[in-house]
C-alpha cells in the first residue's frame, strides 16, 4: 500500500492535464462526464497499483541482500549508482521519448485512441497509465538509491516528472539533459 500511495501522490499531477482534457471531451460527447472520468482515473492508477507491487517485491529482494535498511535508506553506494546509470541510460532510448511525446499531448491522445463508454475509458486509462510508466519507471527506481521514504526526493521526483511533461521543448532534448544529470549524479556517488 505504501508504493501505491507514493505513486499516485507522484504521478496524479502530472496526470492532471491528461484527465482534465478527457473530461473536457467527454462534457461535449456524454451525460455523465464525471463517471467516465472517475473510472478512466481509476484504471490510469490501476497500471500504477501494478507497477506498485512490482516495486514492493523489488524493496523486499533488496532488504534481503541488506541494500535497504530497516528504515528503507540506502546502504550500498553501488546499487544506487547503478540505478542512477539506468535512469540515466533510460533517458536516451526512443521508448522513453515516444511514451513522454505521448504522456506531453494530451490531446493528441484522446483524437488518436478515443473510444466510447464506460468500457472506452477504461481502456484508454490503462492505455495512458501504460504509456506513464513507460515514460517514468526508471526516475521511480531512484527511490531505492535515495531512501524510499525520502519526502524531498519524492517531491523532486514529481517536479522532475511534471516538468518533463509540460515544458514546451523537445522530448528528446529533455530526456538527454536529465540522463545527463544521473550519470553525474551517479559518478559523484561512486567517486566520494
Amino acid at each position: 500500500m505504501m508504493w501505491a500511495v507514493m505513486m499516485a501522490a507522484m504521478m496524479l499531477p502530472s496526470a492532471l492535464p491528461m484527465i482534465q482534457a478527457f473530461t473536457q471531451v467527454c462534457r461535449k460527447r456524454t451525460k455523465t462526464p464525471s463517471r467516465l472520468s472517475y473510472i478512466f482515473t481509476s484504471a490510469y492508477l490501476w497500471v500504477w497499483l501494478v507497477f506498485s507491487v512490482v516495486l514492493t517485491l523489488l524493496q523486499w529482494q533488496m532488504h534481503g541482500l541488506g541494500w535497504l535498511s530497516p528504515m528503507m535508506d540506502n546502504q550500498n553506494t553501488a546499487m544506487a549508482a547503478g540505478i542512477l546509470f539506468l535512469a540515466g541510460s533510460y533517458q536516451f532510448m526512443p521508448i522513453k521519448n515516444a511514451c513522454l511525446t505521448h504522456c506531453k499531448t494530451p490531446m493528441g491522445f484522446l483524437l488518436n485512441e478515443w473510444q466510447e463508454g464506460s468500457r472506452g475509458a477504461f481502456h484508454m486509462g490503462l492505455k495512458h497509465g501504460a504509456s506513464c510508466v513507460g515514460c517514468c519507471w526508471a526516475q521511480m527506481l531512484i527511490m531505492f538509491a535515495v531512501g524510499v521514504m525520502n519526502l524531498l526526493a519524492m517531491a523532486l521526483i514529481t517536479l522532475l516528472v511534471i516538468f518533463e511533461k509540460s515544458m514546451p521543448l523537445e522530448s528528446k532534448l529533455i530526456c538527454k539533459a536529465v540522463g545527463m544529470a544521473f550519470f553525474a549524479w551517479g559518478f559523484l556517488l561512486l567517486t566520494s
